[in-house]
C-alpha cells in the first residue's frame, strides 16, 4: 500500500507520517526534506532562489537521497551530493526559500522521479504537498492534514528551539502564512486537497491521535 499525506507546513505531517510508518512496518520518506536538501545546495552556490535558470542547471550536477540510518531510531538520513544534511535543511534560512525553489521545473521533475523510484514497491508513507494529487494519484490511502496557523507556528518553534534556535512566534507565523499563500497559489503542483483524500484537522489533536485516526483507516482498506 501507498498512504500520501499532504498538507501545509508545520500541519505535523513528518511527525505522524514517521509514527505511521513505524505502526504499519512501512518506510517513511519525507518529500518536504528532499526539497530542503535542494534549496540547501541553491544557498550553498550563492544563487538567488529567483534565478530559475541557474537553478535549473544545478539539478544536472545535484543527488538528493534518503538512506536509511545505521542507529536505532530508524530515521531516514537526508544526503546532498553524497553529504548528510539533515540538520541543515531545517535552518530557517533554508524554509525561507524552499518554497520558491520548489517552483522550479527541474527541480520538481528531479524529485518526483526520485520519490516514485522510491515508491515503486509499495509498503510507504510519504508525505508533502502534492503526493496524493501528482506524485502517486492512484495511492490506496490520501490524507490531507491541515492546522490553525498560529498552532503550526507553535510547533515549528519547538522544533527550532529543541535545535537552540529562537525565533518571534510572530514570526514564524508569518512566514508559515507566506509560505501558503506560495504553495497554494503557485501553476506547478499547486497544494490541494486531492478529491478522493480525507481531511485531518490536527490543531487539537495529539500525535497519537493523529497517528491512530490514519492507522485506522490503513487497516480498514489493508483488511478490505
Amino acid at each position: 500500500m501507498i498512504i500520501a499525506i499532504d498538507g501545509p507546513a508545520a500541519s505535523g505531517k513528518s511527525t505522524t507520517a514517521k509514527r505511521v510508518a513505524d505502526r504499519l512496518g512501512y518506510l517513511h520518506i519525507d518529500t518536504g526534506a528532499m526539497y530542503r536538501a535542494m534549496a540547501l545546495k541553491v544557498l550553498r552556490s550563492n544563487i538567488s532562489p529567483t534565478d530559475t535558470a541557474s537553478i535549473a542547471r544545478l539539478t544536472d550536477s545535484t543527488t538528493v537521497r534518503l538512506v536509511q540510518s545505521e542507529h536505532s531510531d530508524g530515521k531516514l538520513r537526508v544526503e546532498l551530493d553524497g553529504q548528510e544534511v539533515s540538520d541543515e535543511i531545517r535552518l530557517p534560512e533554508v524554509t525561507n526559500i524552499v518554497s520558491a525553489v520548489s517552483l522550479v521545473p527541474e527541480v520538481r521533475a528531479l524529485m518526483v522521479k526520485e520519490q516514485r523510484a522510491m515508491g515503486i514497491n509499495g509498503g510507504i508513507v510519504l508525505e508533502g504537498r502534492d503526493i496524493g494529487t501528482v506524485v502517486f494519484p492512484n495511492a490506496e490511502l490520501k490524507i490531507f492534514m491541515k492546522a490553525d496557523s498560529r498552532e503550526r507556528a507553535r510547533r515549528r518553534l519547538k522544533e527550532l528551539e529543541a535545535k537552540g534556535i529562537s525565533v518571534p512566534l510572530e514570526t514564524l507565523e508569518r512566514e508559515i502564512l507566506e509560505r501558503d499563500s506560495i504553495d497554494s497559489q503557485r501553476e506547478l503542483s499547486p497544494l490541494r486537497k486531492a478529491d478522493d483524500a480525507i481531511e485531518l484537522d490536527t490543531t487539537h489533536l495529539t500525535i497519537d491521535q493523529q497517528v491512530d485516526f490514519i492507522v485506522e483507516k490503513a487497516k480498514q482498506i489493508i483488511n478490505t
